[in-house]
């Protein structure tokens, strides 16, 4: 299963897994998703990596031929990448906020997939139950609510429905590679 709580640590080490990195790509890249997840600001990103560097998780390289703007690169060492794996295989916490969820997916390459589909269906569970949730408040409520109280409703109602569907042909995606590796593996095993 994917891991308990995300910080900024583990996301940065879980980006560094994947190439290394400057702080200031660290940042334009999770400015892509700030509106899912927000973006750290550069006066939370640098005091991470330096205490991923003190730490021993992360080295500093020196100006890459690539690096144009002499920019610091950053790499995962061998105790990070134990970190991060240590991490993922924690539990996942329960009713995860969007923002960490979001975070998880962007670190999705880190963890199995058996763990990714685990963490999908932990997920399609809670965003169900905020479903009926919402179905229930709308219908006990519906003749007290304000209009302005029922757009937030059926707003919320709206976002968690297109979750769900977004949720249910993912994981529909993710079995289905799943069995092709596995009639694989099984093939490959029959053969030998």
């Amino acid at each position: 299963m994917m891991g308990g709580k995300i910080g900024l640590r583990h996301l940065v080490l879980g980006l560094l897994v994947q190439r290394p990195m400057s702080g200031y790509d660290i940042k334009r890249l999770l400015k892509g998703f700030s509106w899912l997840v927000g973006s750290p600001s550069f006066g939370s990103l640098y005091p991470a990596l330096r205490t991923l560097l003190e730490e021993g998780l992360v080295t500093e390289e020196g100006v890459s031929c690539q690096n144009k703007r002499g920019r610091r690169s950053y790499c995962i060492t061998e105790a990070g990448k134990q970190v991060l794996q240590d991490w993922s295989h924690q539990p996942a916490v329960p009713d995860a906020s969007l923002k960490s969820f979001v975070m998880r997916l962007i670190l999705a390459g880190n963890f199995s997939r058996p763990g990714l589909f685990a963490h999908l269906q932990q997920r399609r569970s809670q965003v169900a139950v905020h479903r009926a949730t919402l179905n229930q408040m709308g219908g006990t409520l519906d003749k007290e609510m304000e209009p302005e109280q029922r757009l937030a409703l059926d707003y919320g109602l709206a976002l968690a429905t297109a979750e769900l569907s977004w949720l249910d042909s993912t994981m529909k995606r993710l079995f289905q590679s799943l069995s092709v590796e596995v009639r694989q593996e099984e093939s490959v095993d029959s053969k030998v």
